[in-house]
C-alpha cells in the first residue's frame, strides 16, 4: 500500500507497518484508509501476536491532515478516523506504538490507541487542535482510560507538548530508549513471543471489554458533537483558515 509499509519479523509473529510519507507521516485519507485495511488485514492472520506502529524518517506523525479538518472534508475524514480505531479495536491483536520526533493530534490518537508506547528522548507528544479551534475526538475517548480524566482534559484543553520523560510520567509512555525499535523487539522477544498468539487476542480483548464499548458507543456522540456543534460556530473552520494561511485566528467566540 503506497502510504503504508508492512514487513514480518520472528517467522511471521512481529508485524512492522510503517508510517510510510515522510517526514510528516501525515494522516490524511490515503493513510487512514491504508490503516485500516493493514489492521483488519492482520487480524486475520494467526500468527501475529504484536504489530508495531512506527514512522519512517524522523517522525512518527504530524497528525492528521489540516486540509481536511475544513467544515466539508471533515464530514468524511471524522468518520473514516473512527473506522480505523474500531479496526484496531476490533482486531484484537495487541499493538505497540515505537515514536520518535513529532507524535502529535491524530498522531498521538494513533499511538494512544495501541497496547503500548515506547519512544525515543527526541519524542514529543501533543494535541494541538485546540489551538485550530478544533478539539481531538478520539483523545476524548481513549486518553481518559490510558491516563485519566484530568490528564486528558490538560492536554485537550491547553495544547501544550509533553516531552519523552513527561510523556513517561503520565503513564502515557511505557519505556523510553535510546533505539525505540529495538526497544520494542526485545520486549516482544521476552514477553510476547513465547505466548499463544489466540491467548494474546482472547486477553486482550477481555481486558478491554469495557473501554471497546465505552469507546464505540462514545464515537458517536462525540462524531456529533464534532461535526453537527463545532463546525457549525465560527471560531472552527477560522482557526482552520488562520492555519492553513499562517496567519492569527480571529476568534469570535461562537
Amino acid at each position: 500500500m503506497g502510504r503504508v509499509a508492512v514487513r514480518f519479523a520472528h517467522d511471521g509473529q512481529l508485524a512492522w507497518v510503517a508510517l510510510n510519507a515522510p517526514k510528516a507521516n501525515i494522516l490524511d485519507a490515503e493513510m487512514i484508509r491504508d490503516l485500516t485495511e493493514t489492521f483488519q488485514r492482520l487480524a486475520g492472520s494467526r500468527e501475529v501476536k504484536l504489530i508495531a506502529l512506527h514512522g519512517a524518517g524522523s517522525h512518527f506523525s504530524f497528525g492528521a491532515s489540516v486540509e481536511e479538518h475544513r467544515p466539508e472534508p471533515c464530514r468524511k475524514m471524522i468518520p473514516e478516523f473512527g473506522r480505523l480505531f474500531r479496526a484496531i479495536l476490533d482486531s484484537h491483536v495487541p499493538a505497540a506504538a515505537a515514536v520518535r520526533g513529532q507524535c502529535l493530534g491524530g498522531g498521538m490518537e494513533l499511538a494512544g490507541i495501541c497496547t503500548w508506547v515506547f519512544s525515543d528522548a527526541s519524542a514529543k507528544f501533543g494535541q494541538p487542535e485546540i489551538q485550530l479551534g478544533v478539539f481531538p475526538p478520539a483523545a476524548a475517548l481513549i486518553f481518559p482510560w490510558r491516563i485519566g480524566q484530568a490528564r486528558c482534559e490538560d492536554l485537550c484543553l491547553t495544547g501544550r507538548t509533553l516531552d519523552a520523560e513527561e510523556a513517561q510520567r503520565a503513564g502515557f509512555v511505557y519505556e523510553v530508549a535510546e533505539d525505540v525499535d529495538a526497544a520494542v523487539d526485545a520486549f516482544f522477544v521476552r514477553h510476547l513471543l513465547p505466548k499463544s498468539a489466540a491467548a494474546l487476542r482472547l486477553a486482550l480483548e477481555a481486558s478491554r471489554w469495557a473501554f471497546e464499548r465505552a469507546f464505540k458507543s462514545g464515537w458517536a456522540e462525540v462524531e456529533r458533537l464534532y461535526l453537527d456543534e463545532l463546525m457549525a460556530t465560527a471560531d472552527a473552520p477560522e482557526g482552520i483558515a488562520a492555519f492553513l494561511e499562517r496567519r492569527p485566528p480571529h476568534w469570535v467566540n461562537g
